[in-house]
């Protein structure tokens, strides 16, 4: 699934292309992508509008919309696990497959939203307000902005029992961290993720927090992660698979003390982790890699 540092390249790179540009046509191809809403009222409410602005909260794109009095109200699109949003020349013969929404711009371009799973959405609202008052009731903190520190995760961590792996990917408690960057910061912070979430320290919640914002911040430069179905608004794949620490490394050597990395099954996930830089709290037993 894109995480953080995926949907914020893609922000990036559409950004540019789309914000001014008016939508001349909209078709969504397939219903599920909108409901509980009706393809006509999406529609409707996209075509003729322009993009005034593309923002960000968590794993959600906000295509902030105008018309010409003014503010137009907010598209909320998750990507979810297979997801992408490509932008095409109107004439170019290549047509994706699994083509869920395809906006027709004023300049000829085709932003087309491609998902082989069909689980990812884009949910209408009429007023900006509206859509910020849904998301904000269902995610927690931005880990990369300035009021996001250990402080901050130690009080959302407060009695919790949970492992902080799974802790981490409820975005209830940060949002945009999934499994990737939840191992990645795990391993900067030197936290085991079999650790209950409750009983890390106010300097372990320092140090997670710096690792989560470290972890984010590389998966960002290197322009995402593609594992299985990522890909740019180009179709070029993201390089952030090239510098994982830990995820997906079971049995490599730790970059940091050259111990094999261990693969456990954390909160349903694939977990990877050193045992040694990530010492195993008290009854956790070793793991061969």
């Amino acid at each position: 699934m894109p995480e953080l540092p995926e949907v914020e390249t893609i922000r990036r790179q559409l950004a540019p292309l789309v914000v001014g540009r008016r939508i001349t046509s909209a078709e969504i191809l397939d219903p599920r992508w909108c409901v509980p809403q009706s393809v006509e009222e999406v529609e409707a409410a996209l075509v003729e509008r322009r993009f005034r602005a593309l923002d960000r909260r968590g794993k959600h794109l906000l295509w902030r919309l105008e018309d010409a009095g003014g503010p137009a109200g907010t598209v909320v699109v998750h990507l979810r696990m297979t997801g992408v949003l490509l932008v095409h020349a109107l004439d170019d013969p290549e047509q994706p497959p699994y083509e869920r929404v395809a906006l027709t711009l004023d300049d000829g371009r085709v932003v087309r939203f491609c998902d082989p799973r069909r689980f990812g959405t884009g949910r209408w609202f009429a007023r900006d307000a509206d859509a910020d008052a849904w998301i904000d009731a269902r995610l927690g903190p931005e880990p990369l902005e300035d009021g996001f520190d250990g402080r901050v995760l130690h009080a959302g961590l407060r009695g919790r029992r949970a492992a902080i792996k799974g802790l981490l990917l409820d975005q209830r408690i940060v949002a945009g961290v999934g499994n990737i960057y939840a191992d990645e910061a795990l391993f900067h912070a030197r936290v085991h993720p079999l650790r209950a979430g409750g009983a890390l320290t106010a300097r372990q919640c320092d140090a997670l927090a710096d690792g989560i914002r470290r972890a984010l911040r590389d998966g960002i430069a290197a322009g995402g992660a593609t594992i299985d179905d990522f890909r740019h608004v180009d179709g070029v794949t993201g390089w952030f698979q090239h510098e994982f620490q830990v995820h997906r490394r079971a049995g490599l050597p730790c970059p940091s003390c050259g111990t094999p990395v261990v693969k456990r099954v954390v909160a349903q996930r694939a977990t990877y982790s050193c045992d040694v830089c990530q010492p195993r709290p008290r009854g956790v037993a070793r793991r061969r890699p």
